[in-house]
């Protein structure tokens, strides 16, 4: 019996001091949302955090992370930069499992779950082009400026993770209502102080945070490298000219078209919004030399076609022609009013999602030596 004890205690011993390390770091965890330690032991916050770690270990966790992977560190270095802490990652995890192109029935969009208002009150472009929510460098500044004017108001970091899902007015008068801001109160199922989701989400969060930096759970995986591979890979912001194709870029730097793509999932069409001379995409960072090195500004006739406008042409029918939005020849053409000139020339963006192929592959014009997008969108403007 001497023996067995001998050898066992090595292994409960091993078992307690790792128990209480992943305590301490629960604990922690709960002290950087500003919640008392005593919520360690709140049931339902238990039960759904061995409830997600059943479904997480059915994988779902660990592909949301390994999807994520290369722009964890960007959105770290974003909340760090507003004095958010780090555990506020897992709300974007809460949100939209690190989906950029999440999208919910609400019309709530992106990584942080923007709606249209809010997105717009916080600086994020929305039209046919572009829909910034699923930019996650964009996405995620709004987000912690708007977590940051959260945390202002309302002076503890739970009470800015609650009211990010139900708004700050509605926290506003459930405070007001309970006469209290303590998570205890406000959570009284009874009560009903704030919404069922709202009790539930701030649980989810903490929990989900909880999971995230288990070292045990993660060890226990087969997803162990996840520890250290968040930390090595980020992503670069390079500048590209209006219009600049992403599988021209994609080509150029040696990266498939879809890792590219998932970067830049803001972008509506394979294409840079065209009223803007310069627009940002993302790449990533181990491919930014290959970028400075190989980038160059192509001709526009390497990728779109020029229309000659012809008697009886309207941006309507042209627009019908070549399969594109009347409204996107507009735009791509700096045009502030539907009046065209006979033999102005048009540029067309045909690499835009729709039955393109149908249309005939040989160009209706040939760009002559010396001609660019720039040459051609002066000599738009002096025609009209």
């Amino acid at each position: 019996m001497k023996y067995i004890f001998m050898f066992f205690f090595p292994l409960l011993l091993s078992a307690n001091l790792s128990y209480l390390t992943n305590q301490t770091k629960e604990i922690a965890i709960l002290e950087s949302f500003d919640i008392e330690a005593s919520f360690l032991y709140d049931p339902i916050m238990n039960q759904m955090k061995n409830s997600q770690r059943d479904i997480y270990s059915d994988q779902q966790f660990f592909q949301a992370m390994d999807e994520a992977y290369i722009f964890i560190p960007a959105i770290k270095n974003i909340l760090a930069k507003y004095n958010i802490p780090p555990e506020f990652l897992f709300l974007a995890m809460a949100e939209s499992s690190f989906s950029t192109k999440a999208y919910s029935v609400k019309r709530a969009s992106g990584l942080w779950q923007f709606m249209p208002e809010t997105a717009k009150l916080y600086g994020l472009r929305i039209d046919q082009y572009v829909d910034e929510r699923r930019d996650l460098i964009k996405s995620t500044e709004a987000a912690a400026k708007y977590l940051s004017k959260l945390y202002d108001k309302f002076g503890k970091w739970y009470l800015a993770a609650i009211a990010y899902n139900c708004g700050d007015g509605r926290l506003s008068r459930a405070i007001k209502n309970a006469n209290s801001d303590e998570l205890s109160v406000l959570l009284n199922p009874q009560k009903q102080y704030i919404p069922k989701e709202s009790r539930f989400y701030i649980r989810k969060v903490v929990s989900l945070a909880m999971i995230g930096n288990d070292e045990q759970f993660l060890l226990n995986s087969e997803y162990e490298y996840l520890l250290n591979r968040a930390n090595a890979y980020s992503i670069s912001t390079v500048q590209v000219p209006r219009g600049e194709s992403l599988k021209r870029v994609s080509s150029l730097i040696d990266i498939p078209l879809e890792e590219l793509q998932k970067l830049n999932r803001h972008l509506k069409h394979d294409f840079a919004p065209p009223y803007l001379n310069s627009y940002n995409i993302y790449i990533p960072y181990i491919k930014l030399s290959a970028f400075k090195q190989k980038y160059f500004e192509e001709k526009l006739n390497k990728f779109y076609r020029v229309h000659i406008v012809a008697r009886g042409d309207s941006l309507y029918s042209i627009g019908k022609k070549y399969n594109v939005s009347h409204m996107t020849i507009k735009d791509f053409n700096a045009l502030k009013g539907d009046r065209l000139s006979l033999n102005q020339k048009l540029i067309i963006p045909i690499s835009i999602k729709g039955d393109n192929q149908r249309i005939s592959g040989n160009f209706p014009y040939s760009m002559k030596k010396g001609e660019s997008i720039k040459s051609l969108l002066e000599s738009t403007k002096a025609n009209i």
